[in-house]
């Protein structure tokens, strides 16, 4: 069962506290040019790109962790949220 709340600013703001809550998350990214984001009133939530196909999560892991159990975590955390599918990019490495 998902939420999939009609507020887009709730759903953005639950998927990065969801996201940024994966041990190894250090970050959300915006992507090589900043574009991606959810535009919103006022603000704009980087690093989640949602449509009405996909959900997109693009984040930062720190160093040395397993970033394909990372990812999946994340996708684990985001997907009961949307109902949409989740594609979860790595788009840096941080060393801490």
């Amino acid at each position: 069962m998902t939420l999939a709340p009609d507020d887009p600013a709730l759903v953005a703001d639950l998927i990065v506290s969801a996201a940024t809550s994966v041990p190894g998350v250090t970050d959300l990214h915006a992507g090589a040019f900043g574009e991606v984001a959810t535009y919103l009133p006022g603000r704009r939530v980087v690093g989640i790109r949602l449509t009405p196909g996909l959900t997109e999560v693009h984040v930062v892991v720190a160093m040395g962790v397993p970033i394909l159990q990372v990812a999946e975590s994340v996708r684990q955390v985001v997907q009961p949220l949307v109902d949409t599918p989740v594609d979860v990019f790595v788009e840096d490495v941080h060393r801490i």
